[in-house]
């Protein structure tokens, strides 16, 4: 008999991102795997705060999408990023998955929670208890600890729930899973009882990109032009003003180019910041399809992966990072801990510069466009390492393997 899983996330595709990316590969997989798979989702709406062309805030809608089908429900969308607007819009998602899945769904055997935010895992608890479902809980961040060294939230009135709330939720789960090493060392080490399993970002190996040769001259770069990209989020956690401040320091070399793709809280701050300093080698563009993106990635010579410099990002694998493998150019990375240990010191597969330094930043592109043989290598390193190790198809087969 097939087993069922309900996908519960308020982000989902057509939205861009890794939990987005990541959850219709895991959705892909588990029908392949014969498991009766549904996804319960928010109108999309993230990162640019407002509803998708082609979509209606309803209290509830379906279709199929990839072959699975897709239930969305209502959710606030706020005109700012207040810490109480930001509450409103997770706790509205609460309030409409929780009446879809008592209400318009069957029973599923499992509930595969994605957190954050955090409190989704609210609906998913009251789904499993009245219908009887199992629930495996995924940490993709933890929250509240983020939100807190962020200073996102720093009201000891909204922690203090928030903590209990993350404790029971992770007591109350059949199966707890983890984005980094990091996050599962710290889960099980709070609750030494639970099955916590390693489910990082990865990349289906298979798939192969198809560069979009044209992309460069239809929007004005040349051929010489040596193309530096981020694409992603514009937020708090990636402090991407490092970027634009180390494109400033290389403005006098025409040639080296900047391109930002995406949206976020910070993306008008660092258009702001883009103006101030007169940085005409730097170029926004708004997000665009996964598809497409990954068809302009292949075509750049560089690829920036930064995280803000805290200790609570040393556990963090950015899923950027595997988007640039798989479109093959060889990636910058800004960060510490886990992701740079299994990238640099031991596999040699991406460079290494100085989180927030932005003259360390300009040094390493500098270095990359003067030694383009050794980056040549150290590309290949890495799409060796991803298919070793963060292959989508053997993550995945983990938590079947679990269940």
């Amino acid at each position: 008999m097939k087993k069922s899983i309900l996908i519960l996330s308020q982000y989902y595709l057509p939205e861009t991102g890794a939990p987005q990316n990541r959850l219709s590969a895991l959705a892909t997989y588990l029908k392949k795997e014969n498991y009766n798979v549904e996804i319960l989702t928010a109108i999309p709406n993230y990162p640019i705060g407002k509803i998708y062309d082609g979509y209606a805030n309803r209290f509830y809608s379906n279709s199929i999408v990839d072959d699975v089908k897709v239930h969305r429900g209502w959710i606030y969308i706020p005109s700012d990023k207040g810490v109480v607007k930001r509450l409103l819009n997770y706790f509205s998602f609460v309030f409409t998955s929780l009446w879809i899945g008592l209400f318009k769904l069957k029973k599923m055997d499992y509930i595969f929670c994605e957190s954050p935010p955090l409190f989704l895992g609210i609906s998913a608890r009251w789904i499993c208890m009245i219908k009887g479902s199992k629930m495996i809980f995924n940490v993709s961040d933890l929250w509240p600890e983020s939100a807190e060294k962020l200073n996102i939230i720093n009201s000891s009135l909204l922690l203090k729930p928030a903590y209990w709330l993350e404790k029971r939720l992770y007591k109350k789960a059949f199966l707890i899973s983890g984005q980094t090493q990091g996050i599962c060392k710290s889960i099980q080490t709070r609750h030494p009882n639970k099955n916590v399993i390693w489910l990082p970002n990865g990349i289906d190996v298979t798939h192969q990109i198809q560069p979009n040769e044209n992309w460069r001259n239809d929007n004005g770069f040349l051929n010489s032009d040596y193309l530096i990209i981020y694409a992603g989020i514009f937020g708090h956690a990636q402090a991407l003003e490092t970027i634009i401040h180390a494109a400033n320091f290389l403005k006098v070399n025409p040639n080296i180019k900047f391109l930002f793709f995406g949206d976020g809280p910070e993306k008008e701050k660092l258009k702001a910041l883009q103006s101030e300093l007169k940085c005409t080698n730097v170029f926004f563009f708004e997000s665009v399809s996964k598809s497409e993106i990954n068809k302009i990635v292949s075509i750049c010579d560089l690829g920036l992966v930064h995280l803000k410099n805290i200790a609570l990002f040393e556990g963090a694998i950015p899923s950027k990072i595997f988007e640039y493998v798989k479109c093959n150019i060889p990636v910058l990375l800004g960060a510490k801990g886990e992701v740079l240990d299994i990238f640099v010191h031991q596999n040699n597969a991406a460079v290494a510069f100085e989180q927030e330094n932005a003259m360390d930043l300009k040094t390493k592109i500098e270095w990359c466009i003067q030694n383009q043989g050794i980056t040549h290598e150290i590309k290949n390193n890495a799409i060796a390492l991803v298919k070793a190790k963060f292959d989508t198809e053997n993550i995945f087969k983990q938590l079947t393997d679990c269940l």
